[in-house]
């Protein structure tokens, strides 16, 4: 008996470590209380339901062995869903923009290291190493580069730190970081039009000057579109008033065609007007406006269209509208017949009443996500409901 027990705790103890990063089952302040007591980092890991990356962490990265063993004994990991409970306050609380999103913070309840997406298991250790090294955290960068540090990798490293968060700092990082390079790769395209949002901006004479290396990236259409985008980007910036929430067509439409045509002009100020509805939740307004931007959406993109649709599903409820965000939703899986956009067609029907139908597309939905290894947790309750 002397001998079994310490192989069985010895056991115990490798199977603790080899189940994963262990995350607390409490609420977050809770978990701040614990972190403080035991002067400990959080670990958070920011994610949403309906997010890919997050689900391919969960699966892929955080069950490792050396990541659990790691995270489970230097930190207090928790794991919140940004759109539900508690989540939806910590999201605005700590700017949380992107999805995964991984927060370290102090049991103040300071953010004291971040980084987003989908993270290999050797970088994910290396950043965990990071936020707890005063020298390596964000704080810690953001100070080197006021103290002039220009060393191109660590401005990249920082670039990549705050693009989400803090563009506008970015962009000061960015100001550095490309005067130094002579070519750009992909990442440093990725970079430069996360944000790059007006041809007013600093940074959009890289953006012409490094034309050749966008193209690689784009193409040639895709280079004059995004260009187009940011000059028209730029006219509604300046058409656009502020104290009133509106727009003075006449400076827009007037500046816009010399741009591109009349007709393009009119739909970009339509969708400007979409946006601004929707941002201050006036659904009444966002709905008589969708439905003029979609009055022809033969020419639209399947992804755009299933957003469209989906976003009436969640905000609108007029059957009549309804019934067009079905005929939007159809042409999208038209275009593309993917998981999103049956999904979205199950739920269009559903909420119309038409439950046949919803059943039809939720399970065509389903199959479609098992076969691209997509969560189909949602659709399932969907389709478990209408039996």
């Amino acid at each position: 008996m002397k001998k079994i027990l310490p192989a069985l705790l010895l056991l115990v103890s490798l199977l603790s470590f080899s189940q994963g990063i262990t995350f607390e089952n409490s609420d977050f302040k809770t978990t701040l209380a614990k972190a403080k007591a035991e002067k400990k980092l959080i670990f958070l890991d920011a994610f949403t339901s309906w997010c890919g990356p997050c689900k391919l962490m969960a699966k892929n990265i955080f069950t490792k062995p050396a990541v659990g063993e790691f995270y489970n004994s230097h930190f207090v990991n928790a794991k919140i869903d940004m759109e539900k409970g508690e989540g939806i306050e910590l999201a605005k609380k700590f700017n949380v923009k992107v999805y995964p999103t991984y927060l370290f913070i102090d049991g103040n309840g300071e953010v004291v290291h971040r980084t987003i997406g989908y993270v290999e298991e050797k970088d994910f250790l290396q950043f965990a190493k990071d936020a707890e090294d005063p020298n390596r955290r964000l704080g810690a960068l953001k100070k080197q580069f006021e103290e002039g540090e220009n060393n191109p990798d660590f401005l990249k490293n920082l670039a990549s730190l705050t693009v989400y968060t803090e563009p506008d700092y970015t962009v000061k990082v960015l100001e550095q970081y490309f005067p130094q390079k002579s070519n750009l790769d992909n990442e440093d395209v990725d970079l430069l039009l996360s944000v790059l949002k007006n041809s007013d901006s600093p940074l959009y004479s890289v953006f012409v000057d490094k034309k050749n290396d966008i193209v690689k990236a784009f193409t040639e259409a895709g280079y004059s579109k995004i260009d187009k985008s940011l000059k028209l980007n730029s006219i509604a910036v300046k058409a656009y008033n502020k104290e009133t929430d509106s727009y003075n067509d006449n400076y827009f439409l007037t500046e816009a065609e010399k741009v591109t045509g009349k007709e393009e002009a009119q739909k970009y100020l339509l969708s400007q007007k979409v946006n601004s509805a929707f941002k201050r939740k006036d659904m009444a307004t966002y709905e008589k406006l969708m439905l003029e931007l979609y009055k022809d959406y033969t020419s639209a993109s399947s992804v755009t269209l299933n957003s469209a649709a989906w976003n009436f599903f969640e905000n609108v409820n007029t059957k009549t509208s309804l019934e067009t965000a079905v005929l939007w939703a159809q042409e999208s899986v038209k275009k593309d017949e993917h998981y999103a956009n049956t999904d979205t067609l199950a739920n269009l029907y559903n909420k119309l009443g038409k439950k046949n139908e919803a059943k039809v597309w939720a399970q065509k939905s389903i199959e479609l996500a098992k076969k691209s290894g997509q969560d189909y947790e949602d659709t399932q309750k969907l389709l478990d409901g209408l039996k």
